[in-house]
């Protein structure tokens, strides 16, 4: 099971305000945790590394992105009341009646989402659901100008909620996807450096994949570190709660272990490697099919230069894209354990060319 300390660095992580492209906050407490075992830089995107074994070879990259989705700032009207537009994607009735943490520039600036009470509404407006552009943030502001000096159009915003723990070894948070990929990336290579085998492994903190149409900072990663291997760690949906289509994302369950994409996009061997080492652990998992693409880092660092045997793992978690994701903390350290034993399979004579 992860350790106390841990445990307590994940919840400073995961409490952390950083949607896509304001990630600085987590990624500064995720550097400074990198630095007691491994070598650590950042790069102009916002990606942190942490290499470890830096004179082993093949490298292998292993990439969680450590960006939330969240809201942004685009008007201030004469009365003081802040509009948003969303950071990522957003059912805007998860943003109903929620409180927002904003990122001012004197500091985090606290607001409530404001919407017409329903004694209000028409009935056919009870019917509708809502769309952003009917709801407003609320900061106690009388005006423009008392709300310019706290905030300015632009400045981002997350939902405020900070971790709850729960029965079984489970947490929620807003930001699960994916700061616990970046948790996870970060405690595998921990773990590798405990116990190194040949490759040269390093964990990355990608940014930007919640908007991501472009590759994030995972193609860059990818690019920059000259990798052979990469493995993206990533959220997946649970479907043990009600009205889960297993047909449709398949069967896996909190608590049942890390799963594994098989697909078009995802390499071969990788997934091969992945699926023997859990099952010379022990541990159990979970599988995925992905006919195209995966909705992942994993779709941009596969082309990177001449080609990067990518892997997708990922950790099953409901009540996507809202404040209150949940996962398995066993299912975190399962994670882990996997991905620092299937680096140790790769070595300076592996192939991954298909032939």
């Amino acid at each position: 099971m992860l350790s106390p300390s841990a445990q307590a660095f994940l919840e400073r992580l995961l409490d952390s305000p950083g949607p896509s492209g304001f990630e600085s906050a987590p990624a500064k407490l995720w550097r400074t945790e990198a630095e007691s075992f491994a070598k650590v830089s950042a790069d102009v995107v916002g990606n942190s590394m942490a290499v470890v074994n830096d004179a082993g070879g093949p490298t292998i990259i292993l990439a969680g992105h450590i960006d939330e989705i969240g809201v942004i700032v685009t008007y201030i009207d004469d009365n003081g009341f802040v509009f948003i537009d969303a950071i990522g994607g957003w059912d805007p009735q998860v943003l109903v009646a929620q409180r927002i943490r904003f990122l001012g520039r004197d500091g985090e600036v606290v607001g409530v989402i404001g919407k017409k009470p329903i004694h209000l509404m028409k009935p056919d407006e009870r019917e509708k659901a809502s769309k952003l552009t009917d709801l407003w943030v609320d900061i106690g502001a009388d005006n423009r100008a008392e709300a310019e000096a706290r905030l300015s159009v632009g400045d981002p915003g997350v939902i405020d909620q900070k971790v709850l723990h729960l029965p079984n070894n489970r947490i929620v948070s807003r930001s699960i996807d994916d700061r616990i990929g970046a948790f996870v990336v970060l405690e595998a290579a921990r773990r590798y450096a405990a116990a190194p085998g040949e490759a040269k492994v390093i964990a990355v903190a990608t940014t930007q994949e919640e908007i991501g149409y472009t590759g994030g900072g995972a193609r860059v990663a990818s690019y920059s570190t000259e990798a052979s291997m990469a493995i993206a760690v990533d959220v997946t949906f649970a479907t043990d709660h009600p009205n889960a289509k297993k047909e449709e994302v398949g069967a896996h369950k909190i608590g049942g272990g890390p799963v594994i994409t098989r697909g078009s996009v995802t390499h071969p061997m990788v997934a091969t490697m992945l699926r023997e080492s859990a099952e010379s652990l022990g541990i159990p998992f979970s599988l995925h099919a992905a006919g195209r693409f995966t909705s992942t880092d994993a779709d941009n660092m596969q082309l990177a230069r001449a080609g990067v045997a990518t892997g997708l793992v990922s950790v099953p978690n409901r009540y996507m894209h809202s404040p209150n994701e949940m996962v398995s903390l066993e299912d975190l350290d399962r994670t882990a354990d996997l991905l620092a034993e299937t680096c140790r399979r790769v070595t300076r004579s592996t192939d991954f060319t298909q032939r």
